[in-house]
């Protein structure tokens, strides 16, 4: 047999209990979102350095293989060339690795230098099987941050941090 409940002894959450439990809810959430979305300058930093590990691989894989391997970039995005038996360059498409990429959305390549130079014309790296190492400073920008990739005359590739407009400074693994 049910009893029932006495008067006044309703059972439930007050107003209070439920706007607690939505405004933790709400700040996990934000925190959450917060975590999981990184900035421009921590996206443009993996970017740099997915970049700076590609053309060194690009240039191990052209002294390993007595071939030439290009690297170009144009606009939203990026792409290796080999060169083939017949002195045509051929697109790289059966490597994962050294496949054509599309930068995020914003990202842009803004500029190489090689040797201290510009490049001439489009912007395009060259690794030569035989020939001693290139210095290069490419440029990437994703909204206000910059970000860079260097290489030096002995063959060390990294991801660097771009610090105001007097150039490179501070190294970034």
């Amino acid at each position: 047999m049910k009893r029932a409940a006495p008067a006044g002894s309703v059972r439930g959450f007050t107003l209070i209990e439920v706007l607690v439990v939505l405004l933790i809810m709400g700040l996990f959430v934000g925190l959450v979102s917060a975590i999981v979305r990184p900035d421009d300058r921590g996206l443009l930093r993996v970017e740099a350095g997915r970049l700076a590990q590609l053309l060194d691989l690009a240039a191990a894989e052209s002294r390993l293989t007595g071939k030439s391997i290009a690297w170009t970039a144009d606009g939203p995005g990026y792409r290796f060339w080999r060169m083939s038996g017949h002195a045509d360059w051929l697109e790289a498409r059966d490597s994962d690795l050294l496949r054509a990429r599309a930068l995020p959305q914003g990202m842009v390549i803004r500029s190489l230098q090689i040797e201290n130079g510009p490049a001439h014309g489009a912007m395009r790296l060259e690794f030569a099987p035989y020939n001693a190492a290139l210095a290069f400073h490419i440029e990437m920008s994703l909204g206000a941050a910059r970000y860079a990739v260097a290489g030096s005359p002995v063959g060390e590739v990294r991801a660097v941090a771009w610090e105001g407009e007097s150039g490179v400074e501070r190294v970034s693994r």
